[in-house]
């Protein structure tokens, strides 16, 4: 009797290669003495992933100079590409491989003396007076450092990283998706920085309605990995149909902010291998230019974002906003930020993700959204459920669209149902873009929806008997809805929030203790 023949694995998907050699990396790098922890470990991991991206990009771009006979700048000259160094899985290693990377001087792979990797990358500049790639690999890098003490296991590190092998057809989502991975072990860097990363079908529904056009400026001051600039990059150039759009897409369509360096660095690796050649993203913190002094020409067409919320700003932060206009929370700075820099006489749109208690917030927050109101037309609010941001939170968050054709008339609301046969969304069934099929076929018509309803703006403004504004709320609720409406007072509402949060930190509290312990042993 024949036996049957044997089965055959299938081929690794993109994200099981990458989340293969990621994992036998991070367990190598545990022997290095210098990293503590995945918070050392994962930049390391990114800068060497970078460099080796970035030379698969360049041999793309310089066979296609090839065939178009066209010449061939390479960003990275000899011997600092990743071919050169990095590629001989024998090559240089030890502390002859940390000098060459470390050192402003040391002897290079190829016996001469010259610059150090990182003080050779740090030095670049964009030719003929221009910006290109170059500025984006120096600008990287000055915040870029490698605390890898051993070169023996950064050598193994770097030969892990030799097998994947990036390319113009990949998507870096994949990285994207494994940045929010380790966020999650890391806890001090997720959740308690308010910076909960958008699910693609939402970003893609804001993205969409938004709808961005080549020779307008979109920009996200709140960046991170750069879902929603990559998501307009991929819109635009579906547009770009001729050399001139191409062009204009490429001179500063797309615009970010992004203070931390490691989602610094993947933005910029996200936006590369979509195809823009040199991204134009601030290494800096948004909030800290006066607000007073953003003018005409800091404004652009559309704003896309996901702020962070619940963190805290310094002092010298907080100053840049009006003394009746500032606040602790986060999220109300970003959306003052970004109705100062869209464009005026409606030519400025924008669609910001906001948690639930900016809706309710009095005080502070009825200020800011007596202004959105008054010099703003808030057309849409779509109210998101529990569990469309988990793992990160539960909170339910809301999407306000809004535009510069105000004052504000009809607010249009939209009560995104949970899933069906379930009371939420959750990390193992996430919002998917199929969720969203009737509220994208809801917002050209507004016609009738059980889901859908319609305030009138200006009565939701409450003034004392001199005239400040006293309350603002548009936590308006769904007069359609059958279930049961959540009576309690808004400050309930928060201490309930707040209460719940604590106990979730307490149990995270724990569980970083444990991992420490289980790290040291």
């Amino acid at each position: 009797m024949a036996r049957p023949p044997k089965k055959t694995a299938a081929p690794q998907t993109t994200d099981q290669r990458l989340d293969s050699i990621v994992k036998s990396a991070r367990k190598i790098m545990r022997k290095d003495k210098g990293l503590n922890g995945d918070l050392d470990r994962l930049p390391v991991l990114t800068w060497i992933m970078f460099l080796k991206f970035l030379d698969d990009l360049e041999r793309v771009h310089e066979d296609e100079a090839e065939l178009a006979g066209d010449p061939f700048h390479a960003a990275i000259e000899p011997p600092y590409r990743w071919r050169d160094w990095a590629a001989d899985k024998a090559g240089i290693t030890g502390p002859d491989l940390l000098s060459f990377i470390n050192a402003d001087e040391p002897v290079r792979p190829d016996g001469t003396k010259g610059p150090g990797l990182f003080a050779y990358l740090r030095g670049l500049r964009g030719r003929n007076g221009g910006r290109d790639r170059r500025d984006v690999i120096a600008t990287v890098f000055r915040g870029v450092q490698n605390r890898m003490i051993d070169g023996y296991i950064l050598r193994e590190v770097i030969n892990l990283v030799d097998r994947i092998h990036f390319d113009s057809s990949n998507e870096m989502h994949t990285l994207g998706r494994l940045y929010e991975t380790l966020l999650r072990e890391m806890r001090d860097a997720a959740g308690d920085s308010g910076e909960f990363y958008t699910p693609r079908p939402v970003v893609r529904f804001m993205v969409e309605r938004i709808d961005p056009q080549i020779g307008e400026k979109v920009l996200d001051p709140a960046c991170g990995t750069g879902g929603f600039l990559t998501e307009s990059y991929a819109h635009m150039a579906r547009q770009a149909d001729s050399v001139d759009k191409q062009r204009q897409l490429q001179a500063g369509s797309l615009i970010g902010v992004e203070a931390k360096p490691l989602p610094y660095l993947l933005v910029q690796m996200n936006l590369l291998l979509h195809g823009l050649e040199a991204p134009d993203i601030d290494p800096g913190n948004a909030l800290r230019h006066r607000l007073a002094d953003i003018g005409e020409r800091e404004r652009v067409e559309v704003i896309l974002s996901n702020p962070p919320f619940g963190g805290e700003e310094e002092a010298g932060i907080l100053s840049n906003f009006p003394d009746d206009r500032r606040t602790a929370e986060t999220a109300l700075l970003f959306l003052q930020l970004i109705m100062r820099k869209l464009k005026r006489q409606g030519k400025g749109r924008a669609a910001v993700v906001v948690p639930h208690g900016v809706l309710f917030g009095d005080g502070v927050a009825a200020r800011i959204k007596a202004d959105l109101l008054e010099r703003f037309n808030l057309h849409t609010i779509v109210r998101l459920p529990e569990g469309v941001f988990a793992p990160y939170t539960d909170i339910a968050s809301n999407l306000l669209f809004f535009d510069t054709t105000g004052p504000t008339g009809a607010i249009h609301y939209w009560e995104q149902p949970v899933p069906e046969g379930r009371k939420k969304y959750s990390k193992t069934a996430p919002l998917q873009t199929a969720d969203l099929a009737d509220l994208t076929a809801w917002w050209d018509a507004r016609g009738d929806d059980a889901r859908a309803w319609v305030v009138n703006g200006p009565p939701l403004i409450e003034r004392d008997g001199d005239g400040v504004v006293r309350a603002v709320n548009l936590d308006q609720k769904n007069p359609n809805a059958k279930a049961a409406e959540d009576h309690r007072a808004p400050a309930e509402i928060v201490a309930a929030a707040l209460s719940k949060e604590r106990e979730v930190l307490a149990i995270l509290e724990e569980l970083h203790a444990l991992v420490g312990e289980r790290d040291a042993a």
